[in-house]
């Protein structure tokens, strides 16, 4: 039972990526999770509040389906295909105890130091998750997509705005990580 918790092979996963996207090209379809929750934004009434969601989200109810197949997937690979641990590099591992207090790293996906009722606690935490999901909510949709949006779907059909996307996704993500991060820790 051990080959459960192992990753798929480039040669599987890439095909099955390749396929899912040649099957939306048919039908006309683009697939990103920023376009999937507007739809979800939509359909629960936030149109009242805002007219970027006002829209026939009926006609993009197909997007409802990759949020809740993200929801069921993620739930099923955590639980039942996944150790729940991750292996990382002890130095790795020693420099976020010493320099942020993580004490859980290699035990855990998600470390109770930063992802736990406890850590919420925290006006600094809640801050950054708020600013966080602002300036990545105001990305996307500034960007004209998400990662997965402009990275899978806008890449494989050759769209030269997705390429410019993502190099800037990547150069921002280094940013933070080598620069801003520290700071704000």
């Amino acid at each position: 039972m051990n080959w459960i918790y192992e990753p798929w092979q480039w040669y599987v996963a890439g095909p099955l990526i390749a396929l899912i996207m040649f099957l939306l090209l048919i039908v006309g379809k683009q697939f990103g999770m920023s376009s999937s929750l507007r739809t979800t934004c939509a359909a629960i009434g936030a149109g009242n509040a805002s007219g970027f969601f006002k829209f026939d989200w009926k006609a993009e109810r197909w997007n409802l389906m990759v949020v809740v197949g993200a929801i069921i997937g993620g739930f099923i690979a955590s639980n039942f295909m996944s150790e729940n641990t991750v292996e990382i590099n002890p130095e790795v591992a020693q420099q976020l105890a010493d320099d942020y207090n993580i004490q859980s790293a290699g035990e855990h996906y998600l470390p109770p130091e930063l992802f736990s009722l406890e850590a919420l606690s925290d006006p600094l935490i809640i801050a950054v998750l708020l600013i966080g999901g602002l300036l990545v909510g105001f990305g996307a949709r500034y960007a004209g997509g998400c990662t997965s949006g402009h990275a899978i779907s806008g890449l494989s059909n050759l769209q030269l705005p997705s390429l410019i996307a993502v190099v800037g996704f990547f150069i921002g993500g280094l940013v933070m990580v080598h620069f801003i991060y520290p700071l704000i820790f």
